[in-house]
C-alpha cells in the first residue's frame, strides 16, 4: 500500500492473520522484488510455523527473483495469488481501509517525517490489538481465509 499526500509519500507493505497477528514494513523506495523479498524474509523469521500468504496480483509478486526465492524457501512459505481485480477478497485490503480512515486522526502530518511517524504509531497500535485485526476476516467475502468455513 502506498500512503501519500500531495507533497510527500511513504510506502508500506503489510500482512495479517486470521488470529489477529499483523506484520508491516515501511520503506521509501518503490516496490520491487528485493523489497518484497525483504518483507517475506521478515515474515518467515517471525513465524514459528509455515507461512501461507495470500497476495493480490501485483506484478512484482510474480517476478523471477521472487519465484526463485520462494522456491528456495518452500518449506517455510507458500504464496497464493487472488484473481486479478478482486480487492474485496484480499484480507489485507480491510486493514488498508482502516488505516486510510484512521492513521491521521490524532495528528495531520505536515511533512514526510510526521507521516511516517503517524504510520508507525497506527500500525504499532494495530499490532497490539489482535481482536481488531482478526475482525477484518469477518466480512462475508473473506470467510474463506478465516478458518471458520
Amino acid at each position: 500500500m502506498e500512503h501519500t499526500t500531495k507533497r510527500f509519500k511513504i510506502n508500506m507493505i503489510s500482512s495479517i492473520t486470521n488470529r489477529g497477528k499483523l506484520r508491516f514494513m515501511v520503506y521509501e523506495q518503490n516496490m520491487d522484488a528485493s523489497v518484497f523479498i525483504t518483507f517475506l524474509e521478515r515474515l518467515i523469521e517471525s513465524s514459528q510455523k509455515k507461512v501461507f500468504l495470500i497476495l493480490d496480483n501485483l506484478r512484482i509478486h510474480h517476478a523471477k527473483l521472487v519465484k526463485a526465492w520462494v522456491e528456495e524457501h518452500k518449506e517455510k512459505i507458500t504464496l497464493f495469488c487472488l484473481p486479478a481485480y478482486s480487492p474485496d477478497l484480499n484480507p489485507d485490503e480491510y486493514l488498508n481501509n482502516d488505516f486510510k480512515r484512521n492513521v491521521n486522526t490524532k495528528n495531520i502530518p505536515i511533512n514526510k517525517k510526521e507521516l511516517a511517524l503517524n504510520t508507525e504509531d497506527f500500525m504499532n497500535m494495530l499490532s497490539q490489538d489482535s481482536k481488531r485485526v482478526a475482525n477484518y476476516f469477518k466480512h462475508e467475502k473473506i470467510k474463506y481465509a478465516s478458518g471458520q468455513n
